[in-house]
């Protein structure tokens, strides 16, 4: 829950049941908006279905805008907000990894859960590979440290980076997504596929 918890405006129990409650919307989220089944997500890929890219799109931006309010208002500590660091080599493995198991399983370790929720029987499987994969990623981490560690580039902004303002940055991006959604919609319609 951010500096809320960190500021002692709430406690830590409170901050707990708030993450607890935030989870149960966003899973409930995710159902309705049909992330539970296999093909609507592997559909981003194949351009049949865009409902993923535009639901998390919308997400980001809702957040990225929220905060940057928040920060204008005087509500929050932007510089109390944790960013994790960047492991260039490892981000760029480790997206290349989940992308393949996403596209060849059509769940994210996310979505995965809710499928299990409803009771899919392949994101169950999935969910058994993803605990797999972590059991021999942590297992073999002596053998992996090298690559998880390589390229730290610290925990830069991309506004930052190129030198933009936040609020700047925030429209480019504004301008930018509703170019893809745009870009998602003429997809949609070259790319149909029949209901399933």
């Amino acid at each position: 829950m951010g500096p809320l918890a960190v500021n002692e405006l709430i406690s830590e129990n409170t901050n707990l049941f708030l993450a607890f409650l935030i989870g149960i919307a966003f899973g409930f989220v995710l159902e309705a908006s049909g992330f539970s089944s296999s093909r609507k997500l592997a559909g981003v890929f194949y351009g049949y279905d865009t409902v993923v890219l535009k639901v998390f799109f919308t997400g980001a931006i809702t957040a990225m805008l929220g905060l940057l309010f928040f920060g204008l208002f005087g509500w929050i500590d932007l510089d109390l907000v944790y960013v994790n660091p960047t492991y260039l080599t490892s981000a760029i493995v480790g997206g290349m990894v989940m992308g393949l198991g996403f596209i060849m399983g059509g769940y994210c370790p996310g979505t995965s859960f809710c499928g299990a929720s409803i009771g899919k029987i392949d994101a169950m499987v999935f969910i058994v590979g993803l605990f797999l994969g972590v059991s021999l990623f942590g297992a073999g981490y002596n053998w992996w440290e090298k690559l998880y560690m390589a390229k730290n580039l610290g925990d830069p902004k991309i506004s930052e980076s190129l030198g933009l303002s936040d609020g700047v940055f925030a429209l480019i991006l504004i301008v930018i997504a509703l170019a893809m959604f745009t870009g998602a919609e003429w997809a949609e319609k070259k790319f149909p596929r029949e209901e399933y």
